[in-house]
């Protein structure tokens, strides 16, 4: 492979927002380590989008913006719910629904044009507010149930991450898994140039629009070598889940894989190689909400954590933080498909920070290319 390819260890471009160290990941100069623990996404948004802590007066203010702008437009749900038989049929899949859903945003909010700062700040708000409405009301969809609260967008007393479990699933959330959604939201926010953030800048670079940037990025985020990841870990736990119960185990499900030489996904990493540091973070919570539901519950976890010894003896191999996410929301019952769509709706706030950033102080993206082609020749010749 050539010497900087994927453009590894090339610097690409200067940044305030993010900074991702092998022992530590910042955001705006905080841990995430200390955000995980003590602030709310909503906090950790503001932030990002911002620049600043808020003050418990501004923190209010953007609640409540927030709030104001859950609902969708008429024509995105009508969009939703026509969608509902390729989604059943798999023409579809939830990463398409939401990319086409935030483009159609786009064609309909009165500033989509606009790159004025203040501007640009009001479309992230309405994005980062309604994204979690998408994804609930296309499970709705999925499910045959009535859509939750389209009116509103969700019930107004929940924070940001819980009203995101309601919309899915129409139940408010306990307490135990509002506290973890909120924080994969914190861990998921932002990463620096990570696939989809550069896609968002390279576009925003061309002085595209906030819209267009965020729907190139939720393609980024499809494939199962960048968001994806945390379904291709379920499934592929799934797969392990099955052979034990088929009375295998789990070291030979892996020595198989090993053999293969099969791609094991939620493991590794293209920045940190000592092990992902928001990986344990997560799986903490998720432990936690497993022992308190017990059985079958604890036993995916057990064979998760099976498969995590296994890597890092064998392989000496971390996982990511796909791979305790995937555990973690199939243990409080989300659909798996909707992994991806809620890393979505926790990066669009890094995405939208760094859409802002490229545009106060942009210079059009455009790398060289090494040509590894033929030498010049004539058509003529044949």
């Amino acid at each position: 492979m050539a010497k900087g390819a994927g453009l590894e260890g090339l610097v690409a471009g200067e940044t305030s927002i993010c900074q991702v160290r092998q022992d530590d990941l910042l955001y705006r100069g905080y841990s995430v380590n200390d955000l995980a623990a003590n602030a709310t996404f909503e906090e950790v948004a503001f932030l990002l989008l911002v620049g600043h802590k808020p003050t418990a007066g501004e923190l209010k203010h953007f609640k409540d913006e927030l709030v104001a702008e859950r609902s969708l437009a008429p024509r995105v749900i009508d969009y939703l719910r026509s969608i509902g038989p390729e989604l059943k049929n798999g023409h579809a899949v939830p990463m398409d629904v939401v990319r086409t859903a935030v483009s159609l945003i786009g064609n309909i909010d009165p500033e989509s044009q606009s790159l004025d700062p203040e501007a640009e700040l009001r479309k992230a708000k309405r994005l980062l507010a309604k994204i979690p409405t998408i994804i609930g009301h296309m499970q709705n969809v999925i499910d045959g149930r009535d859509l939750v609260a389209p009116e509103t967008g969700g019930n107004h007393d929940l924070s940001h991450a819980a009203n995101l479990l309601y919309l899915i699933s129409g139940q408010t959330p306990p307490p135990e898994y509002a506290k973890t959604m909120d924080v994969s939201l914190i861990l998921y926010a932002e990463h620096d140039f990570n696939a989809s953030t550069f896609t968002s800048r390279v576009i925003s670079a061309t002085l595209s629009d906030m819209h267009g940037a965020v729907t190139g990025a939720i393609a980024a985020l499809k494939g199962a070598l960048h968001g994806g990841a945390n379904e291709a870990a379920m499934e592929m736990i799934k797969e392990v889940r099955e052979h034990v119960d088929r009375g295998g185990s789990v070291q030979s499900f892996m020595d198989r894989a090993f053999d293969e030489k099969r791609k094991l996904m939620g493991f590794g990493h293209r920045v940190y190689k000592n092990g992902d540091h928001r990986a344990p973070i997560l799986h903490d919570l998720g432990r936690e909400i497993a022992q308190g539901k017990g059985g079958d519950a604890m036993k995916w976890f057990e064979i998760g954590e099976q498969i995590q010894q296994i890597m890092l003896e064998q392989k000496s191999i971390h996982p990511n933080v796909d791979f305790p996410c995937g555990l973690t929301y199939f243990t409080m019952g989300i659909p798996v498909p909707q992994y991806t769509p809620i890393f979505v709706a926790a990066r669009v706030s890094g995405w939208a920070a760094h859409i802002m950033e490229q545009h106060q102080n942009n210079r059009l993206i455009r790398p060289l290319a090494d040509y590894q082609g033929p030498d010049l020749r004539k058509w003529a010749d044949g």
